[in-house]
């Protein structure tokens, strides 16, 4: 039962920071080493960590289910798509927004399969989080305070070139390389910088997350294997349902605080984060070394 407990906390704390800018991976990564699984196979941790955040993307396709949909469906739909016979049932603009997403993903796509163990066997430890965090924390203070009094190029997702989708992609890939940057966090610093509003970059991300978190859960359930015990099963169920339930209001929440609010919060937290991993696992290192 206190395994199934923990699994509570991880999906909370997963829903909490998959969508606000500070790093789920460094987060996990902590909670992980304050409370880590008990009774499960080696390397569940790590796969346990990713597919949890299929719940938090279910969360997107629930509430963004009408900007994603590209079918249309009812009679109104297809009136106001203007074409005729089987044209009618296709969203044009909303095709076209995938096929921008789908050219965000290739990047990280092909590098994240070709390396992903080599990243992980790299980077996969909490000093290489801590400074992910300080560093996109820095990054966001002044890439906002660069951006103030500035005119966004960018306020509607139909204005996203593919040539903004690929820089976009670049940035994520940042993400993908280094655990404790934040895949929101990289994608939205991408997207201001080359001009794109708050409200239009946090959107994007929220939607060039479906693919790529499908893609990157897939990839670690392969890799550990099918064959899940029952508590591990469990374990998986319970933190996915969380995620999804906790990244319903942190959703609404985060997309209501940006139409006021500027980032630079997410860059101090992430700083007095990425800081308090260094003093805690510093301590650690110091205490086992002595003893």
């Amino acid at each position: 039962m206190f395994e199934v407990i923990k699994a509570i906390i991880y999906g909370i704390v997963e829903g909490i920071t998959e969508w606000l800018p500070i790093s789920s991976t460094g987060h996990l990564i902590l909670v992980e080493s304050l409370l880590p699984f008990e009774g499960t196979s080696g390397g569940f941790f790590e796969m346990f960590d990713v597919v949890i955040q299929l719940g938090a993307i279910l969360a997107v396709v629930v509430l963004f289910w009408k900007q994603i949909w590209p079918f249309a469906l009812t009679k109104r739909e297809r009136e106001r798509e203007g074409g005729t016979g089987a044209m009618s049932l296709f969203k044009k603009d909303i095709w076209v927004l995938w096929f921008k997403i789908l050219v965000s993903c290739v990047p990280a796509a092909v590098i994240g399969i070709l390396f992903d163990d080599v990243f992980d066997a790299l980077f996969y430890n909490p000093t290489s989080v801590a400074i992910a965090l300080i560093v996109f924390g820095v990054a966001f203070i002044v890439i906002e305070n660069w951006n103030r009094g500035r005119h966004y190029k960018v306020t509607s997702l139909s204005q996203i070139t593919y040539q903004t989708a690929f820089f976009i992609g670049v940035f994520q890939l940042i993400a993908a390389v280094f655990p404790g940057t934040s895949r929101s966090g990289a994608t939205i610093v991408g997207a201001l910088l080359i001009g794109v509003s708050r409200t239009v970059a946090a959107e994007y991300t929220f939607f060039l997350a479906i693919p790529v978190m499908f893609g990157a859960s897939l990839l670690k359930v392969v890799k550990f294997g099918f064959e899940f015990t029952t508590l591990e099963l469990t374990l998986l169920m319970v933190g996915t349902a969380v995620s999804f339930v906790v990244s319903l209001f942190v959703l609404r929440f985060l997309m209501s605080y940006i139409k006021k609010h500027d980032f630079k919060v997410f860059g101090w937290y992430r700083i007095a984060l990425g800081l308090a991993v260094l003093v805690y696992f510093g301590l650690n290192g110091m205490i086992s070394q002595s003893l």
